[in-house]
């Protein structure tokens, strides 16, 4: 037909009628005849299977009014943000703008999220996080805060709380976020080889180490840019100071003792970054050469003088014990003669017995002993 356009929209589709470039009316489903003797009509037919509509011209369609019960239209500032669930599945994240979205076609559920509120909390954060697009990416800095830690974090530079372990997220530009993990499980620090003057003068080495923990994150973060390395100068120090206040002989006899003090030194220090001390132990005390052979003479001497003494309280032991036994057999001469006969058995009994009998005396004197 002369003058006339046909056109077809299905039941999943609309016509969106233009005449000379403005926005005429909604065409619903079925066959339609357009007047356009002068081509200056068109008719744009768009699926509602897509959940929303995308169209350069939207704001001239919406105004219109003619999209009521066929759409529904949202228009978000830049105080907030949307995010989108089509068929019970997290779709995206709407930034600010005007949006359409169809009705019947799909199940589109929008969630209106207010981003002065710079966190993102939500109760399927997980699920959003893992199904961002490039587009949503664009509008949420993530993260996660590992197993044992927590994430201190700061907002435009200041102090803004603690995050538990877990996935997190921010609305960017919203603030400058700034999240810094601490990991909050027992850390040991070793303290090797300073060298260290004793109160004899004496220079040693000495290794050891140090167990902590931290308990306040704000403190740990926000006292000082490395609470780990402060720690470790701050060991340093009572370190010395104990050791520069003992002999070497009293830090040789009690390692555990001379530790302990340096640990009550500590703790305060290590309290004031935030942290706790578990345990402060010394491992080595290392003399130089010279001393070390100097020890080793000294300790020689001593025991060979605790040997000695050991042998000479022997000797006097026994010299003791023959003196009593000589006493008791002088004053009782029946148990002169029990040892006599002992003494002769014992002779006997170790093999052969040659007597030889001399003067008349003598051999008198063996009769008579048998």
């Amino acid at each position: 037909m002369f003058g006339f356009k046909r056109v077809k929209v299905r039941g999943y589709e609309v016509g969106l009628h233009f005449r000379d470039g403005e926005f005429r009316e909604l065409l619903d489903v079925g066959s339609h005849w357009i007047f356009d003797p002068f081509n200056r009509a068109g008719v744009e037919v768009v699926s509602r299977r897509a959940p929303f509509l995308a169209h350069e011209k939207l704001d001239l369609i919406v105004k219109s009014g003619a999209l009521k019960g066929y759409a529904e239209v949202i228009d978000l500032n830049d105080d907030h943000r949307a995010l989108v669930w089509i068929d019970g599945r997290f779709a995206r994240v709407l930034s600010p703008g005007q949006y359409a979205f169809w009705l019947g076609q799909r199940d589109v559920r929008v969630e209106i999220v207010d981003v002065r509120s710079p966190r993102f909390e939500h109760d399927d954060l997980k699920v959003v996080l893992q199904n961002l697009n490039p587009a949503a990416r664009d509008q949420l800095e993530t993260g996660s805060v590992n197993r044992g830690c927590v994430g201190v974090v700061f907002l435009d530079g200041r102090f803004a709380g603690v995050l538990d372990p877990g996935p997190w997220a921010f609305w960017k530009r919203s603030a400058e976020v700034r999240v810094v993990e601490v990991d909050l499980r027992e850390t040991t620090i070793d303290v090797p080889g300073q060298e260290i003057i004793s109160a004899d003068k004496v220079t040693l080495r000495l290794n050891a180490s140090a167990t902590y923990h931290v308990v306040d994150p704000r403190k740990a973060v926000c006292t000082i840019d490395d609470h780990k390395q402060a720690l470790y100068r701050e060991a340093q120090l009572a370190l010395r100071a104990v050791v520069g206040g003992r002999e070497l002989d009293a830090l040789l006899a009690d390692k555990e003792a001379a530790a302990a003090e340096a640990a009550g030194l500590l703790a305060p220090r290590a309290e004031a970054l935030g942290l706790a001390i578990v345990t402060l132990g010394v491992r080595d005390l290392i003399l130089p050469g010279d001393m070390k052979e100097l020890m080793n003479k000294v300790t020689e001497a001593k025991k060979a003088a605790e040997a000695n003494l050991i042998t000479r309280r022997e000797e006097t032991a026994a010299l003791r014990s023959q003196a009593n036994t000589a006493r008791l057999l002088a004053d009782n001469p029946t148990l002169m003669r029990l040892r006599e006969l002992e003494v002769l058995e014992k002779v006997v009994a170790g093999g052969k017995l040659n007597v030889i009998l001399g003067e008349k005396g003598l051999s008198d004197r063996v009769l008579n002993l048998l």
